[in-house]
């Protein structure tokens, strides 16, 4: 193999290329759009061929060849909570969307794909459908749970390629990957019983949301299956402040609670700052588990005893299944369900 080098100062070009590799120019175009026909040897041929002329495929130009833009969206669709600052506030600072951010980013970049993020709540959802029926990404990566969010549904019957971040709250034929969100809270009642808890009570997420009606339900469920009737709760909204105000709340009904579950590590890092203002000890009077364990779970004092869901590799998850519906249109959805573990630490 010989190569020649870019004359005058220019770029190498695709015929030097093929001279490089000994095969024809429509093979090199061939090798760069990734058709699947081409030899693996020939393949390699030019792939080292390009490697050895440095040249650079013109991207807007495989972009009209393959009809791809390289890009995904992460679209955070998220609805307007009660203590929530502002919208983006909270896309910005929640841990969750950072984590999902990085794994998705991880598991997209050894493939050249560019992510972008879209930030959206129900008013601007015709602006991010416009942009996708614009043909600007080749799929989706959707954070949405709540119940009356329609995006999913509309992203769905535009018919682009998209993966949804947890099991959808209305029955759409989407992919999803998502946590197994009751064995969670379970092992959290678990912990909590086996620290000699047992006056306990909740703070669930949202419950317009399948992961906030889960949380709840697998927390209520495995303490009835032990004896334990009622089970105090206040709904909360997965933010610090609504953490803090609900477990004031509670703790002002019901000032017996020597163990609390709470539903996302920003709402147990605001409950667990209610708890001690009101002079309780943590984890002697006050036992506290969260759920996540994100960053938060470490802004704690004491630090937080929290069960994890592993979002980074659920986001590379998502990222993967993606691509293979991009690459094979038509597939049947799937989805994947990640085990949940319990990390125990100062609070419970």
């Amino acid at each position: 193999m010989s190569t020649r080098p870019a004359r005058g100062g220019q770029n190498p070009t695709m015929d030097q290329v093929a001279e490089a590799a000994g095969v024809s120019r429509a093979t090199v175009s061939r090798v760069i759009n990734g058709a699947p026909s081409v030899d693996a040897k020939i393949r390699e041929m030019v792939q080292r061929a390009i490697a050895e002329t440095g040249y650079v495929p013109n991207v807007a130009a495989r972009s009209l060849v393959t009809r791809r833009s390289n890009s995904v969206a992460l679209v955070i669709s998220e609805p307007v909570r009660p203590y929530s600052a502002s919208f983006l506030n909270r896309v910005f600072t929640d841990p969750y969307f950072g984590r999902i951010t990085a794994g998705a980013t991880d598991a997209l970049r050894p493939h050249d794909i560019h992510l972008v993020i879209i930030p959206t709540d129900s008013s601007d959802h015709h602006q991010v459908i416009r942009y996708l029926r614009q043909g600007h990404v080749d799929g989706v990566l959707l954070i949405s749970s709540h119940e009356e969010d329609t995006l999913p549904r509309q992203v769905h019957e535009l018919g682009i390629p998209a993966v949804v971040s947890a099991r959808p709250a209305s029955p759409i034929a989407a992919s999803y990957v998502d946590v197994d969100q009751r064995l969670g809270a379970r092992l959290a009642a678990d912990h909590l019983l086996s620290r000699g808890c047992r006056r306990l009570a909740t703070i669930s997420g949202p419950l317009d949301i399948p992961a906030g009606q889960d949380r709840l339900d697998g927390f209520r469920s495995y303490l009835a299956g032990r004896g334990f009737g009622e089970v105090p709760s206040v709904e909360g909204d997965f933010t610090r402040a609504g953490g803090e105000d609900c477990a004031r709340r509670l703790l002002a009904a019901h000032p017996d609670v020597d163990g609390l579950f709470v539903a996302s590590d920003l709402m147990a890092e605001g409950a667990l700052r209610a708890v001690q203002d009101l002079g309780r000890r943590v984890p002697d009077d006050v036992a506290v588990v969260g759920f996540d364990d994100s960053s938060a779970a470490l802004d704690c004092r004491p630090l937080l005893t929290t069960v994890r869901q592993p979002v980074e590799e659920m986001a590379a998850e998502m990222a993967e299944v993606l691509m293979a519906h991009i690459a094979t249109p038509g597939r049947l959805p799937r989805s994947v369900t990640f085990q949940p573990t319990l990390v125990i630490r100062d609070s419970a």
